[in-house]
């Protein structure tokens, strides 16, 4: 159906806007505003919303285009990570909300299933990308980024996605169905 794919393209947009402009608000916030993890909600959300494919794509340009556009995150080792992180996100959560049953319960298991997937996917990029440059990446490093820092965003993601995704399936908006 080609509406279909006109929508998916559309909200696909929205959230690769989303993830260009969120980084400015939460940014504001002092400590901790780096730590919410603004790029990755919109790019959950395409997953769960548009499909795996276009999950993928939008979690593989936004960090690489706003390091281009605007100089954060750093591109290199930053956001080409980043790059691969997200895009897990988004093909997980696309295809493991395709695949489980459409119920709250089997959401959340998406969610952390592709969140888990995403940061396995970030530490893997990290060992490669660090070796490349001739310095390490340790488990310490892996469980510092992955999990220690990021418990903000990861609470803000478990709390914030699921009720979206409710809204958008009750008003008959979710395209990955």
């Amino acid at each position: 159906m080609k509406n279909k794919n006109v929508l998916k393209l559309t909200y696909s947009g929205v959230c690769l806007a989303l993830c260009l402009v969120l980084p400015f608000l939460t940014g504001q916030i002092p400590q901790i505003g780096s730590k919410l993890l603004p790029m990755h909600i919109p790019v959950l959300l395409c997953g769960f919303l548009c499909g795996p494919v276009w999950g993928l794509a939008v979690g593989a340009i936004a960090p690489i285009l706003r390091s281009l556009l605007f100089g954060m995150p750093p591109l290199f080792p930053t956001a080409t990570a980043m790059a691969f992180e997200l895009a897990a996100y988004g093909l997980l959560a696309g295809l493991f909300y395709k695949l489980l049953p459409k119920k709250t319960p089997y959401l959340y298991v998406a969610l952390i299933l592709a969140m888990l997937g995403g940061r396995l996917v970030w530490g893997l990029a990290m060992t490669v990308l660090m070796s490349v440059a001739g310095k390490g990446f340790t488990l310490a490093a892996f469980w510092a980024g992955a999990f220690a820092n990021a418990w903000p965003g990861i609470v803000l993601q478990l709390v914030l996605i699921p009720p979206v995704v409710a809204a958008l399936k009750k008003a008959k908006l979710m395209l990955n169905e």
